[in-house]
């Protein structure tokens, strides 16, 4: 099983569980869990190979087993729904869960989302497939930090990011990096349908790389929302958290208060 740790506030409070992205761990929520841990029950799950978490892959493994781990921790706990809170390529973890788990997801929050891929994004994952059993990993995740956190106010995130992934080892890397090769026909049949699940994306407007595929969607699927961070890159949650946590948190107590409302 997947590693995870908890923080319950009370057995009726309502969960949030966070999934970070490649390369990371759960402690890149580190600037979350104070404001979050005072309204919800919270959740932080290292995905395999990441983290304190042994697991290990499987040839043909794909992002759908990603997700089955993480329902297979809920099930642990006995959490039978929670929203949930995705960061990059954890955003695709979030939402295969959402396409394969409706019943279990209560919101998605989808911060520097990955929805699609540019012809610049798809050039530097092909370099990465290309060289990635030549160079040492840690090479190509510096220089993949770089390009998608390039501003000097970035610099916190590239750090917290390259940190983490030292605790991959070369194979996990690879193996990750595997699963973009064929990602956007993936990603476009994650979009057909948001399954009725309320969806805020959170984006910092210096994401260069993903974020006008998002404004694109939301424009198209007006039940989306979005919500885009001034002087915050891709890593939207450490660049300015106060802000982050500030819009995610009233998001998320607007849901809850609309339901509680309901059941009165």
């Amino acid at each position: 099983m997947l590693h995870f740790k908890t923080y319950i506030k009370d057995h009726h409070s309502p969960w949030v569980t966070f999934i970070h992205g490649a390369g990371g761990s759960s402690s890149i929520w580190f600037k979350q869990i104070k404001d979050y841990k005072k309204e919800f029950n919270i959740l932080l799950i290292d995905l395999r190979g990441h983290g304190s978490s042994t697991a290990t892959w499987k040839k043909g493994d794909s992002f759908i087993n990603v997700a089955e781990e993480v329902i297979d921790v809920l099930d642990h706990l006995d959490i039978q729904t929670s929203h949930f809170v995705g960061i990059s390529l954890g955003t695709i973890v979030v939402q295969t869960l959402a396409g394969k788990h409706p019943e279990r997801l209560s919101s998605m929050i989808l911060a520097g989302a990955v929805i699609q891929l540019n012809l610049r994004t798809k050039f530097l994952l092909a370099i990465g497939n290309a060289f990635k059993f030549i160079l040492p990993y840690m090479w190509l995740y510096k220089l993949f930090a770089w390009i998608i956190m390039p501003r000097p106010r970035h610099m916190e995130s590239r750090y917290t990011f390259v940190k983490q992934a030292k605790k991959m080892c070369q194979k996990e890397f690879i193996r990750w990096l595997g699963l973009t090769k064929s990602i956007n026909p993936y990603l476009r049949n994650l979009q057909i349908d948001s399954k009725g699940i309320p969806t805020l994306f959170v984006m910092g407007e210096e994401d260069h790389l993903f974020l006008t595929p998002v404004k694109q969607l939301v424009k198209k699927q007006q039940e989306l929302d979005l919500q885009t961070i001034e002087d915050s890159g891709h890593v939207c949650n450490i660049d300015q958290p106060e802000k982050f946590n500030s819009i995610t948190l009233k998001y998320l107590k607007k849901l809850h208060s609309v339901r509680t409302s309901l059941l009165v």
